[in-house]
């Protein structure tokens, strides 16, 4: 019954903002409540949803706001404009969406797919605008490119944490696993194309610049650029660190330990930022700060909703009693990816159904016939295919790409949440075809 109700609860979601129209906080919250009324304990409910509404807040606020600083501010002065009149120079406005998916795919290696994509969301906009390209389409290919990664490889979280259960190398593992994204992100990069193909979808606004900087000249390429470089090889270089100097002893992991933690590189970010604005005055700083919270609010309010409903899901224990059920099936890489599939598509997160899938599965490995180094690193690979499959209305990554985007809930469960379905499909296909090779 719990697992009816579960199911319901998403689909209910779906109907309410796609169809209904209704404010995607509102829908989460009442939806929510629903769902903890009818299947958790009535001493545990308050809590549950301050819990996840709270954790989540915790996790990226920060990042949403600062990213709100950083995007408003290369907004205004024009920065926007000039780096994407410098990347179309070098691609063609032809081919901006293909140059925004290497640069998605390749931030993505070592940064959270959710800091980048908040860092990276100007960009699109612009490129998308520029080029008259389709705004869903070319959102898509930025959260994709990010999403491939982040699911496949370490220092991403789930990833790491899985291999520390199933004890496999994590230099092999990363390698693989960049391997076995390429296809994932080129299959989402072709169905999002076409699922915006035609004149249904329009593209982004114009950037609202400032009207004295455009009879101005636009900043330089370079300054533009600081405050998305900076921030991310600042937490690249973090993330590297605590791969090889996992304590963090060193003098050189003491010295960017902290720059790199993502909140103070969006920090440094956004003071770079605040150094394009060509008044330095406190009344053109705060009317960037004021336009940036005013921007931040609904998203931050959403985001947190829907980690909300993700907590509530996550107590009903449906993704853990579905996972033990196809725990027992005995179908070799089938399992880890059903397994982790049902986890992510039940409770939203695809660093808790890795990290769920892999306490499943590792006592497993030896019985499924996968306990070698090969078996060992395409079940990893599995479990990252299947925490995929499906980033919906549960997921804080799906409401940050829409909100982001300025893209409604409708349209970005058509376009971005069937593309991880295609994703993770790819990927998982990919998988099965090296094991009948090297298994």
């Amino acid at each position: 019954m719990t697992s009816v109700l579960v199911g319901a609860s998403i689909l209910a979601i779906i109907i309410l903002t796609s169809r209904l129209k209704l404010k995607a906080f509102i829908a989460l919250f009442l939806v929510s409540l629903f769902l903890a009324f009818t299947t958790l304990p009535a001493s545990t409910i308050v809590g549950t949803l301050k819990e996840g509404f709270g954790n989540t807040m915790a996790s990226i606020g920060f990042l949403i706001i600062l990213g709100a600083i950083i995007g408003i501010t290369l907004d205004k002065t024009g920065a926007t404009l000039s780096i994407a009149k410098f990347i179309l120079s070098k691609t063609g406005e032809k081919r901006s969406a293909q140059a925004l998916g290497i640069t998605g795919f390749i931030t993505g290696i070592p940064i959270f797919c959710d800091s980048a994509f908040i860092i990276l969301s100007g960009l699109a906009k612009s490129f998308s605008s520029k080029s008259k390209i389709a705004m869903p389409f070319m959102a898509t290919v930025l959260a994709s490119s990010l999403y491939s990664v982040h699911c496949l490889i370490p220092p991403h979280p789930g990833a790491l944490a899985a291999a520390g259960l199933f004890e496999v190398n994590i230099g092999y593992l990363i390698i693989i696993g960049i391997l076995f994204a390429i296809p994932g992100a080129l299959s989402a990069y072709f169905w999002s194309k076409w699922m915006t193909k035609g004149d249904k979808y329009p593209p982004a606004k114009e950037p609202e610049v400032d009207p004295h900087v455009l009879h101005e000249k636009l900043p330089s390429a370079f300054l533009s650029f600081l405050p998305i470089v900076v921030p991310l090889l600042l937490i690249t270089f973090r993330s590297l660190l605590i791969l090889y100097d996992k304590g963090g002893q060193s003098t050189i992991s003491k010295i960017f330990y902290m720059p790199g933690e993502p909140i103070f590189a969006l920090s440094i970010g956004a003071v770079l930022a605040l150094l394009l604005i060509r008044e330095k005055t406190m009344d053109s700083m705060n009317s960037v700060f004021t336009e940036a919270i005013e921007k931040a609010g609904p998203i931050l309010i959403v985001t947190a909703a829907g980690g909300m409903f993700g907590m509530v899901i996550k107590a009903t224990g449906t993704g853990e009693a579905m996972g033990e059920l196809l725990a027992g099936t005995s179908i070799g890489l089938v399992v880890p990816f059903l397994i982790a599939l049902v986890m992510k598509t039940a409770q939203g997160s695809s660093t808790v159904a890795m990290i769920t899938t892999a306490s499943f599965v590792a006592p497993m490995l030896s019985m499924l016939g996968l306990d070698t180094e090969w078996g060992k690193l395409l079940s990893m690979l599995s479990m990252g295919a299947g925490s995929m499959v499906v980033s919906h209305a549960n997921d804080s990554y799906f409401w940050v790409v829409s909100n982001f985007s300025e893209l409604d809930a409708g349209t970005n469960l058509k376009v971005y949440s069937s593309s991880t379905f295609v994703m993770g499909i790819v990927i998982f296909a990919c998988v099965w075809i090296t094991s009948l090779v090297v298994l």
